[in-house]
């Protein structure tokens, strides 16, 4: 049984998000819980929401157990790019590159 979960457009970029992704990539649903939740980057925090969200969903509408569950596969994709611009000196303009990402996660209890 698979069951998953994805964050949209979540305001973290897909790099940074990554580093913490791969930490918790294949993991037990007991261990990755614990990684997160004293993990100290924002990044932490987004993937954490994920995680929760498909052990929710393993519970509620498959009746899985929690402590057989894995991790079975996790992806970050980017998201769309937020531009803005910033005055500079003599009349110019600098951008601002404001990047979002995408949060895939499923679950496995085999």
């Amino acid at each position: 049984m698979e069951v998953s979960a994805r964050l949209k457009t979540c305001r973290v970029s897909a790099r940074k998000c990554r580093l913490v992704v791969d930490r918790v990539r294949g993991l037990a649903v007991g261990d990755a819980l614990e990684l997160l939740r004293f993990g100290r980057t924002r990044p932490a925090f987004y993937v954490l929401k994920v995680l929760e969200s498909a052990i929710a969903n393993a519970e509620n509408n498959e009746g899985a157990d929690i402590d057989e569950l894995k991790i079975k596969r996790i992806t970050v994709d980017e998201g769309p790019v937020m531009k803005r611009f910033r005055p500079r000196a003599k009349g110019r303009a600098s951008p601002i590159i404001k990047r979002t990402s995408h949060i895939g996660l499923v679950l496995s209890d085999a």
